[in-house]
């Protein structure tokens, strides 16, 4: 299987991409040196890579996406010996955090290093930094990272591969269909084992708090850290992903309770509509289409947004989606789902 994600992981396609050789992330690593746009896969979603430290490339990200211009915008690092350049002060926390999960799908808040760029930070006094876990995004990195014609390259900006507040892509195929030839090259490295983006972590003010959930949960951290996780205050610095709506498909997507579904599909005879639930197709029901989630959350988080894309893809009047349990593992994809039914 490709890149070690298991084969009961993949499971909203059965394509097996052809693992991108070292010549393709050669010239992808050129491209991002030359100001150009690469998106790559990570373990959470595909990204649209930047080099970071170029405000003419970082532009061309918010043209692509038609994101606004004070939203900051997560830098991707090969290495943690390249926290330096880009954090101007790290604190011990974010050492037993980055030991405890990276390369992998946590992001770290952390006070920005003189020469920051505005546009990668949105103008504030904080970057948000990680370390992804996927082997061609490692790759793409560690190629990109170095010096070249006297300039110094180390980190590369990379908000998901999408028009801004729609819904995220996990392949590389969802990129190419929504921004085209807005990119320069497209990295194919298979569908996103996680499926949801990273668990975003604020260290910049002497606490840890929870900007932003994800797969690795606020406990998670917390046993990590020795103390809790506090949830966001108004205070908090602006991040990617958090607007009240975000990941929306283009059909109207409504959150219900399991107890409320049958009331709701009752509501809509008449009208087209789909529905993403983790229980069965009702036997009876006629002319809905209805796609079944996995029950784990693993499986859910890792097919949410192909399932989403697929039902928006049917053009029907509404997409039901029946509500995830509310449990603390569940918190992620909750977030994602109730941001993605408030348009």
């Amino acid at each position: 299987m490709p890149f070690g994600v298991p084969r009961e992981r993949r499971l909203h396609s059965d394509r097996v991409p052809a693992i991108p050789d070292s010549s393709e992330i050669e010239r992808a690593a050129a491209v991002l040196r030359a100001g150009g746009l690469v998106a790559f896969p990570t373990e959470t979603v595909y990204g649209l890579g930047a080099d970071a430290s170029n405000p003419a490339a970082v532009a061309k990200i918010f043209a692509a996406k038609g994101r606004p211009q004070d939203h900051p915008v997560i830098v991707h690092l090969a290495g943690i010996e390249l926290l330096p350049l880009w954090a101007g002060e790290i604190p011990a926390g974010a050492h037993q955090l980055a030991a405890a999960f990276w390369p992998g799908p946590l992001t770290l808040i952390l006070k920005r290093a003189p020469g920051v760029p505005d546009c990668v930070t949105g103008g504030q006094d904080t970057v948000g930094l990680r370390i992804p876990g996927h082997p061609v995004a490692l790759e793409l990195l560690q190629v990109f990272a170095g010096e070249e014609g006297g300039r110094r390259f180390s980190g590369v900006a990379a908000p998901s591969a999408n028009k801004f507040g729609r819904i995220s892509p996990t392949t590389a195929e969802h990129v190419r269909a929504e921004l085209g030839a807005a990119v320069d090259v497209v990295l194919d490295g298979g569908d996103c084992a996680v499926g949801i983006e990273s668990t975003i972590v604020d260290l910049s003010r002497g606490r840890a708090v929870l900007l932003r959930p994800g797969q690795i949960t606020p406990a998670q951290i917390a046993a990590v850290l020795g103390a809790e996780v506090d949830p966001p205050d108004a205070a908090a610095p602006r991040i990617s992903g958090t607007l009240d709506s975000h990941y929306a498909p283009r059909t109207p997507l409504h959150l219900v309770s399991a107890a409320e579904l049958p009331a709701k599909l009752a509501a809509l005879r008449g009208k087209r509509f789909a529905v993403l639930a983790r229980a069965a197709a009702p036997s009876r029901l006629k002319d809905v289409h209805w796609h079944t989630a996995p029950r784990a959350v693993e499986g859910y988080a890792h097919e949410l947004y192909a399932s989403l894309r697929r039902l928006d893809d049917l053009g029907c009047d509404a997409i039901l989606v029946e509500a995830p349990p509310a449990a603390a593992e569940w918190q992620g994809v909750n977030d994602r789902l109730r941001r993605a039914a408030s348009n």
